[in-house]
């Protein structure tokens, strides 16, 4: 270690701050935050460390920096700024440089509402932005059929209009537009509609409620029906949109909602902004992991960077679990009950659907990837030393003893490596007796493996409960692989995993792919076991039936299935045709025999 890091070590300030790692080229390696900073970097230095890429890390700092402040929150804030910054290399980012639509009411005299990408510092009011275009665009073209507003960008000021300069355009006798630029409409009555349309954006439908309501009576009142239905059509559109956007208890208003899930790769972290009950603003994301970061450590990421881009100002954030960061002035609150719980729940599961949907087009465009990643998980779930590169899958197949087989399917990175495959028929085991079977099977496979040195299995999987997978070890014990090859077994009836010497199963989540694919293997070794087991059962059939013939052997039998592949096609074979497989004697005797009457 560089002498000059060492002594940096040994004076570390015990306040929270955010420290930073370079090597020895003065390229920045990774910024962390910390609530004591000589506790947490002592970590990097003091344990030994389980990650691969945080050993790799470590071993490149040649000298750190650290910058103490005033609380936790203030080191995640600069922290995040600095990651922004810097880009280090070994640092979780929300790598998304996509511009993303915003609703602009602009700042001049009667405001256009429209969409666009360009934030610009004029004064106009700038809502969003939107993580997908289409949500954005139905709340304009909701706006567009309850409001008239104009489209034009002439410049509507009133000694502008005083003057005449304008005239009416399409748009007005289409009825688009109420007619602003010669005075057909008030600048108070189009100021009412704004009003009511930033409402509209927020989640408040009261005000734009209250406005159709107040012209559909006014109309009403004045014996203009038809104008007072065209308005009740409107808030018809208002009511509908509202409906389909309310989500939660319309009293939730203002909120945050964060929600996660994560593997062994990456973490997804779906957003969402409620107003009044409603979902205005819905984003999802994807976080690399780079060393081994916890959920809690990627989420209070995830919690800043989200915020800053969304603008959000909420006082109340609702999350999954807890973090141990505070916010001035925020409440972050993790609900156990009612709809606070609900929509957080609807938040992960919408991180959820992401994660589905990005794994399957990693499987599709990058299938080395996919593969790696189900593998690191197989390893974590099923305590392994390694990955299951090689797994072998055993099954036995019988009907009360009679032709047995034993299957031995071979997966490879997670998918079936059919060459490999293996059928083995029991010689020292006589009636049903799977234990005894599966003992003899897995004893002939891997010494044969030993004996000609062949790459052994990193795990093998027993169909079966603890009776099948206890036979399977003894064997493993005889051969000297106990512990150094993973066995388990698998119970059909729950899908419970068994492990030596373990009395309590494992039960895998219903949708993990580590279980997806221990299924996969159980049910390829029982069907491949099922047909082989039913084509021995067919051919002894077939055989005993030939066997009834008097003065017809076995080699005689199988020149006769060689040929006509079939008892059936033996039956019906004319004289001549035996004669040419047979000679005249042997095939008289089989005509005969089944032509005698």
């Amino acid at each position: 270690m560089n002498p000059s890091l060492e002594l940096q070590l040994k004076t570390l300030p015990s306040e929270p701050g955010v420290y930073r790692y370079y090597d020895k080229n003065n390229n920045l390696l990774y910024v962390g935050k910390a609530k004591n900073l000589k506790k947490r970097v002592l970590s990097y230095f003091n344990k030994t460390l389980s990650g691969y890429r945080t050993r790799i890390m470590v071993g490149k700092i040649n000298r750190l920096e650290t910058t103490i402040v005033n609380s936790e929150y203030d080191a995640l804030l600069l922290e995040n700024n600095l990651i922004k910054e810097h880009q280090p290399f070994y640092n979780v980012m929300l790598k998304d440089d996509k511009t993303y639509p915003w609703i602009c009411i602009k700042n001049e005299e009667f405001p256009r509402v429209f969409l666009t990408r360009n934030k610009i510092k004029d004064g106009s009011e700038y809502y969003g932005p939107y993580a997908k275009v289409r949500p954005a665009k139905i709340l304009l073209d909701t706006i567009k059929h309850i409001y008239k507003l104009r489209t034009c960008n002439l410049n509507l000021a009133p000694a502008k209009i005083d003057e005449g300069k304008y005239k009416v355009c399409l748009e007005f006798h289409i009825k688009n537009c109420e007619g602003p630029c010669e005075e057909l409409e008030s600048k108070e009555d189009y100021d009412e509609k704004i009003d009511a349309i930033r409402g509209i954006i927020k989640g408040d439908f009261r005000r734009a409620k209250e406005y159709l309501i107040n012209q559909m009576t006014k109309y009403a009142v004045n014996l203009q029906f038809e104008n007072a239905q065209m308005i009740k059509e409107r808030l018809n559109i208002l009511e509908d949109y509202q409906s389909k956007h309310t989500v939660v208890n319309p009293n939730i208003d203002d909120v945050d909602v964060f929600g996660m899930t994560s593997d062994e790769t990456a973490a997804y972290v779906n957003y969402f902004k409620i107003r009044n009950g409603n979902i205005i603003q819905s984003f999802t994301t994807e976080i690399k992991k780079m060393l081994e970061e916890t959920d809690e450590e990627i989420m209070e990421e995830a919690l800043i960077e989200i915020r800053q881009k969304f603008d959000s100002d909420s006082k109340e954030v609702l999350l999954p679990f807890h973090l141990s960061v505070e916010i001035p002035n925020v409440k972050l609150i993790v609900p156990k009950v009612g709809d606070k719980k609900r929509i957080v729940e609807l938040s992960e599961k919408n991180a959820k659907e992401y994660r589905i949907e990005k794994l399957k087009q990693v499987q599709i465009v990058d299938p080395e990837r996919h593969s790696n990643r189900i593998m690191a998980e197989m390893q974590k779930l099923l305590r392994m030393p390694v990955e299951p590169r090689h797994i072998e899958g055993f099954d036995n197949s019988n009907i009360q003893g009679t032709n047995p087989v034993s299957a031995c399917v071979v997966f490879k990175d997670g998918k079936p490596s059919k060459a490999d495959y293996r059928i083995f028929h029991p010689k020292t085991v006589e009636g049903p007796n799977d234990f005894a079977t599966m003992e003899e099977v897995i004893y002939r496979r891997y010494k044969r493996m030993l004996d000609e040195g062949e790459s052994l299995p990193q795990l093998i999987l027993i169909d079966g409960g603890k009776g099948q997978l206890s036979s399977a070890v003894k064997s493993l014990k005889i051969l000297g692989l106990y512990g150094k090859i993973t066995i388990i077994g698998i119970a059909k009836r729950l899908e419970e995993i068994f492990f030596p010497e373990d009395s309590i199963p494992l039960y895998l989540d219903k949708k993990s792919e580590t279980l997806k694919i221990l299924q996969r293997v159980r049910d390829e070794a029982h069907r491949f076991g099922v047909k082989h087991h039913r084509t021995r059962r067919k051919n002894a059939t077939i055989k005993s039936e030939l066997e009834e013939i008097p003065g017809v052997g076995s080699k005689t039998i199988e020149l006769l299935l060689s040929k006509l592949k079939s008892v059936k096609r033996i039956k019906e074979a004319n004289l001549e045709t035996l004669e040419e497989i047979l000679g005249k004697y042997k095939a008289k005797i089989v005509w005969d025999f089944f032509n005698a009457e």
